[in-house]
């Protein structure tokens, strides 16, 4: 992996916050494109330490600038463990804001993949990196982990003269 690629896939502070400062002034956004319940995958489940046929919350979102998808991310938490959360109220506001405001959280080890995303997402645009991590938060109560993989995407590459690996 290329340094200028290094800085983004192993930083541990706020996604969300690069892409905004790296966007300068074009406007960002998370565009939503599909949150429910249902099954996570095989990998997901693992990841979190949860049996396969379980139910989870699964969000997937596009983060853009300018309108165009730089990441597409897809969050999945264990049903039983989201209560009071509020996590399915977050509508197009990004799942950062909440999860860095919260003062125990824990992030677990990042691991990088050049593996495509296991979900559609808009236009044409392809994978280069992939990374995720298990957040832990509330521990001392049960608490709740949730799975983030973000995947960067060829458009980010473009717009920021990336090299493409």
């Amino acid at each position: 992996m290329s340094a200028p690629w290094w800085q983004w896939v192993a930083s541990t502070d706020s996604l969300t916050t690069r892409i905004v400062s790296a966007g300068g002034e074009r406007p960002f956004r998370v565009r939503l494109l599909r949150q429910g319940v249902g099954f996570p995958q095989p990998h997901e489940a693992l990841a979190l330490g949860m049996a396969a046929r379980r139910y989870a919350w699964r969000r997937e979102v596009a983060l853009c600038v300018d309108e165009t998808p730089w990441v597409v991310a897809r969050s999945v938490a264990p049903l039983e463990a989201l209560r009071g959360q509020c996590l399915e109220n977050l509508g197009e506001r990004s799942l950062g804001s909440w999860l860095f405001r919260q003062p125990d959280l824990v992030r677990g080890p990042l691991y990088a993949t050049r593996h495509a995303p296991g979900f559609t997402f808009p236009g044409d645009a392809s994978s280069l990196w992939g990374r995720r991590s298990v957040f832990q938060h509330g521990c001392k109560h049960g608490g709740l982990s949730l799975l983030v993989q973000e995947y960067f995407l060829s458009t980010m590459a473009d717009d920021l003269a990336l090299p493409s690996r």
